[in-house]
């Protein structure tokens, strides 16, 4: 018999220079690749991974006798496009779907999508062992356990409960039989330290996992690894684990390795993982080695939701609120990014819940809030009919947020489910929620006006609530910048809950999506000039309404600690510096409700120094939002310019960032 040629996809974005390498068809490469009596009756070609080339890959297959398609929510699109392409001009050509976009319920998707012969059920490796033997034998894939095919559907095949049979595609190098090593793009990897997920979040589909016991690699095999990402000079490792720091002293020791490597080579630059879920001060040794490597991408204090009910409905329990009050100012001391996820749209909440939700958040003073759209997930409990039904869950299907990804001209659209309505909100209530989110991170979390709202809130109890409902009123009754900030904003918001899609691209920013935040952000900070002008408006506004008649020395010292706090484009000072008429470093450390009047110098590390104004962008937020470079926090303020320390993650080493 001939040697079978086997094709594979993976599609991906690029963001900036930098794309994934395909780490899951590599996985179920290198598997069968270590199997007697398969590896040299396969002969598997690169694997697809750039979107522009689709047509190009289209005529690739024209010989292929198998094609596998790894399938994501953001390569859904595409991959259909391809296999039926693939299909019309090769109909012998066996097509397999697999990964988590493949639905675990199949009423009518073979109808729909024709072209597709078999689909894998959960994991890959032994499955594609079997039905890659089966197809050399005689083609019986009732034999074949974990598939659909138009005809049938055979029984579940077993979860792996020994990890390490699965050999590396990074210590073995065959990562680069199915990927170019040398190109003109920056390879990012995907990292397992272990499988599975004990929560069962209604809106994630590891919440539908019969099976959710969490199975792990051996250490020895993952420090090998993290010494394969150094030697191959990968900047960033995207760990795949739902739950990274559940395992608190195995988790630990992986972390030091990490830190140890980074110091000694350089390599890799940046750790981004899921961390576990109800984190707790467990976790921060773990934090603190990466840390201290350089290598930090920040923690997760996961939320989506601060609504008892809501939590209740999507089945997840958050930390206590005082105990996770008491972990971001942990956190916080020990230099720590910290970073939380909400999200709009979840079945339970209402806008008066939510707007509480925010203020909650706000007294916690987490450095990131990210907050997202519900997206519905094919195999998360949240499709179940019965589920939709109970909570009236109305969806549109829309353009896929990709923010932060190059712009894709003439391209095939991705799309995803987005929910736009609940049993307790309305769309009203739901486009109110949205702006309100912009309103807090933008001037909140990203700092617009935080300490603004902090003095106001210390001194005279104004909420955080009532704060954003002034900064709206004025936006929506003043003729300013800001004012005009909120028409692009609003028109953002109801395009998007009408199906128009989400990302933001604004050409003097770079060619790369934008969170609409940081987009509102990049317009009204940069300028230091302009943005005290602007702050000084609205704090007047500000007393006016409130009646509180605050001294002008005070509000326009406020102002300008604001503006010497936040990361400015025309500020190329190594240690930034600026005197001031009161003591705000006491002040907001103590949250005190008197500012002390006492003349004081501050100094700090500038955060950003960059001429080139794109690639400025890009270290202030689009690489920078995790680790905070868009503001300073106050209570690091040094009044001694001697005691300004040194910036680890610039010490250690400043890679150039590539252009995009």
């Amino acid at each position: 018999m001939n040697v079978v040629k086997v094709s594979s996809s993976q599609y991906n974005y690029i963001y900036g220079k930098q794309i994934q390498l395909p780490y899951s068809i590599a996985m179920l490469y290198t598997y069968v690749k270590s199997q007697k009596e398969l590896g040299d009756k396969f002969n598997f070609e690169k694997t697809f991974v750039f979107r522009d080339k689709v047509n190009q890959n289209i005529e690739e297959c024209d010989e292929s006798d198998i094609l596998l398609c790894s399938c994501y929510v953001w390569n859904w699109e595409i991959t259909t496009h391809l296999a039926k392409e693939v299909k019309k001009r090769n109909p012998k050509c066996l097509i397999v779907f697999g990964g988590p976009q493949v639905p675990d319920f199949t009423d009518g998707f073979f109808e729909k999508y024709p072209f597709v012969d078999i689909l894998v059920h959960g994991e890959g490796e032994i499955i594609l062992k079997n039905l890659l033997s089966t197809y050399l034998d005689d083609k019986d894939w009732s034999k074949v356990k974990g598939i659909s095919t138009k005809t049938m559907r055979t029984m579940p095949e077993e979860r792996i409960s020994d990890l390490d049979q699965l050999p590396s595609p990074y210590l073995t190098n065959r990562i680069w039989d199915i990927a170019d090593k040398e190109s003109e793009y920056q390879w990012d990897c995907c990292w397992e330290t272990n499988r599975g997920c004990p929560y069962q979040c209604t809106f994630c589909d590891w919440g539908m996992a019969t099976f959710s016991r969490t199975r792990k690699y051996l250490e020895e095999r993952l420090f090998k690894e993290i010494e394969w990402f150094a030697d191959n000079k990968m900047r960033y490792i995207h760990g795949c684990d739902a739950n990274f720091g559940i395992f608190r002293e195995r988790d630990l020791r992986i972390a030091r390795k990490l830190k140890e490597v980074c110091l000694e080579k350089h390599y890799p630059t940046k750790f981004f993982v899921a961390w576990a879920k109800n984190t707790t001060d467990q976790i921060l040794p773990i934090a603190r080695e990466l840390r201290d490597g350089g290598v930090l991408g920040g923690v997760t204090l996961a939320v989506q939701s601060l609504d008892p009910e809501t939590l209740k409905i999507i089945k997840r329990a958050n930390i206590k609120f005082s105990k996770f009050s008491d972990l971001t100012s942990t956190f916080r001391e020990n230099e720590i990014p910290t970073y939380t996820e909400i999200i709009i749209g979840l079945p339970g909440e209402t806008l008066d819940s939510f707007k509480h939700g925010l203020e909650i958040i706000a007294q916690t003073k987490l450095d990131t809030v990210l907050i997202h759209n519900c997206s519905v997930l094919p195999n998360a409990p949240m499709n179940l009919p019965d589920y939709r039904e109970k909570y009236k869950i109305k969806v549109i299907n829309s353009p896929m947020y990709l923010g932060h990804s190059s712009i894709h001209k003439d391209e095939i659209l991705e799309n995803e489910e987005i929910v736009v309505g609940a049993s307790s909100y309305t769309f009203e209530d739901l486009i109110e929620m949205r702006v309100y989110g912009w309103v807090f991170t933008t001037f909140q979390n990203l700092g617009v006006f935080q300490e603004i709202k902090n003095y106001y809130e210390q001194t005279h109890g104004l909420s955080i609530v009532s704060f954003f409902e002034t900064i709206l009123e004025y936006c929506r009754t003043r003729d300013s910048i800001l004012a005009d900030e909120l028409k692009i904003v609003e028109k953002h918001i109801r395009d998007g809950f009408s199906g128009h899609g989400w990302d933001h691209h604004v050409p003097e920013f770079g060619d790369i999506t934008w969170p609409i935040e940081e987009a509102s952000w990049l317009r009204l900070v940069p300028n230091k000039m302009k943005f005290v002008e602007e702050a000084t408006k609205f704090v007047n506004f500000l007393e006016e309404k409130h009646g509180y008649g605050t001294s002008k020395d005070i509000t326009n010292d406020l102002v300008k600690l604001e503006a010497f706090l936040l990361t400015t484009k025309d500020d190329d000072m190594e240690i930034k510096t600026e005197e001031f008429k009161f003591d705000w470093k006491e002040f907001f450390v103590n949250t005190s409700n008197e500012l002390k009047q006492s003349e004081k110098k501050y100094y700090y590390r500038n955060l950003v120094i960059e001429n080139d104004p794109i690639t400025w962008c890009y270290r202030t937020l689009f690489w920078g939002r995790k680790q905070r470079r868009y503001k300073f926090n106050p209570e690091n303020l040094k009044e001694n310019e001697s005691e300004v320390g040194i910036d680890a993650n610039r010490l250690i080493r400043e890679v150039k960032p590539i252009k995009a």
